[in-house]
């Protein structure tokens, strides 16, 4: 017998400390390998971690609500096997997502050497997390196996039985597939059981408890996703010099098509939303100005243009603003993009996004319009050249062959980094936009 501590991972990220939301496990817990012991707020999301090891839980080492740096010490197992001191060699590394995993990565990097114990501290604004030396620590950390388990078994076997398809979109949206239940023959996890896992209601998400200082006054911690998007947007805005430009659109002809698309047998169980064609107008119009989906590299004073287009769309959480991206948005049918756009904002609403879903993105699309706000100046998301800000959709009057007619009417802002794309440029990108909603036969000529 040993007692093993599983030290707080590296979520495949370089983040360098996390908050300890939720623990899954109390002391005296038998849990086996890969079983999901904590959830974890970092920079990005929040992320479920497995245990790496099997035993009966022996302590809780940080309490919920803790800040700790990476590699510090959380949990305490006792286990058949014992303790041994984890050499430099024997730490895992999982850069990248398993196709086997559901697409889940096995979140067991970053397990350094250092072995800081967890205290009340406040968390640091800016820098890396200071690194102790090298020194032995009892966490021999066996190689992660592929997270499985069978949906008609136990939780914690090790085998999911689903078709390579649903496999893959599951993977995408970034469910763990041993969370779902199934309802095919045999146990297996079809494509319906995903998208109902998907649709499920979400859990509370959590939320820091405001601080209420004896004058009356609140204070709220800034921390996790919050925290990351003010640096993210004020490293934006004085770095990229914005411009921005706005266009009036008759859009009755994308309102009515909206209600076509509802009624299509190739729509079925999906909610087709205006934005939708916003989305796939933008995949179009970046065709023509290709420069609208690049992003300037200031190390090697480079303009990058962008091989697809990952359509990122602004997600206002109770945790903060995130902007998930679909991958290729641009090679996407528009039966497979409204897939897309479902999938992302369940996803978001469930707080589930992973950090993955949130990286590599090339243009976003802010919706204020679910808002009641006609328009706006919106900021560029770092790492892109251009946003483009989608207002409410008004009935208003409007001249149609010189008679005054009513009209749904909206406003789009296009907000670009002008140190790559001008205004000849941006003008025609947001003029490309405009026509096409305000008459989407003209997809046809993209």
């Amino acid at each position: 017998m040993g007692i093993q501590q599983f030290r707080l991972p590296d979520v495949g990220e370089g983040l360098v400390e996390a908050e300890i939301v939720s623990w899954k496990v109390k002391p005296g817990d038998t849990v086996k390998l890969n079983d999901t012991i904590v959830e974890i707020e970092t920079a990005k999301s929040l992320v479920e971690l497995p245990v790496p090891f099997a035993g009966v839980v022996k302590d809780l080492l940080v309490p919920e609500g803790e800040t700790v740096d990476v590699g510090t010490p959380i949990i305490s197992v006792e286990t058949d096997s014992p303790a041994e001191a984890l050499a430099d060699d024997m730490v895992p590394t999982v850069p990248e997502p398993a196709e086997e995993t559901g697409g889940r990565t096995a979140v067991l990097v970053g397990y350094g050497p250092k072995t800081t114990e967890a205290k009340r501290r406040a968390r640091k604004s800016a820098g890396p997390a200071p690194v102790a030396a090298p020194a032995p620590a009892p966490v021999p950390v066996p190689a992660p196996e592929p997270v499985v388990a069978k949906s008609n078994e136990q939780a914690g076997s090790v085998h999911v039985l689903a078709k390579p398809p649903v496999r893959k979109l599951a993977k995408d949206l970034g469910i763990d597939l041993a969370a779902v239940t199934a309802s095919g023959p045999g146990g297996i996890i079809t494509r319906a059981d995903v998208e109902s896992h998907v649709a499920a209601p979400a859990e509370p998400a959590y939320e820091a408890a405001p601080v209420v200082s004896a004058q009356g006054d609140t204070r709220v911690p800034v921390k996790g996703v919050q925290k990351v998007m003010a640096q993210a947007m004020v490293a934006s805005a004085f770095t990229a010099p914005h411009v921005t430009e706005w266009i009036t659109v008759d859009v009755s002809a994308t309102m009515e098509l909206v209600e076509r698309l509802k009624a299509d047998k190739a729509f079925r169980d999906l909610r087709v939303s205006p934005l939708l064609i916003v989305a796939k107008a933008v995949t179009l119009a970046a065709r023509r100005t290709p420069i609208i989906n690049a992003a300037w590299d200031e190390q090697a004073q480079e303009i990058v243009y962008k091989g697809a287009v990952n359509l990122g769309i602004a997600a206002a959480t109770p945790r903060g603003l995130i902007v998930p991206n679909i991958k290729g948005a641009d090679s996407l049918t528009l039966p497979d993009l409204c897939r897309a756009l479902n999938d992302l904002v369940a996803t978001a609403r469930e707080g589930k996004t992973q950090p993955a879903d949130q990286a590599g993105g090339s243009f976003t699309i802010t919706n204020v319009g679910v808002f009641g706000v006609d328009a706006g100046t919106p900021i560029i998301n770092p790492g892109e050249a251009a946003i483009l800000a989608f207002g409410a959709v008004r009935k208003q009057p409007w001249v149609v062959d010189d008679e005054i007619v009513p009209r749904s009417i909206t406003t789009l802002s296009l907000s670009f980094d002008h140190r790559l794309i001008d205004g000849e440029k941006g003008s025609i990108f947001l003029s490309d936009v405009a026509s096409i909603l305000e008459d989407p036969a003209r997809a046809l000529m993209f």
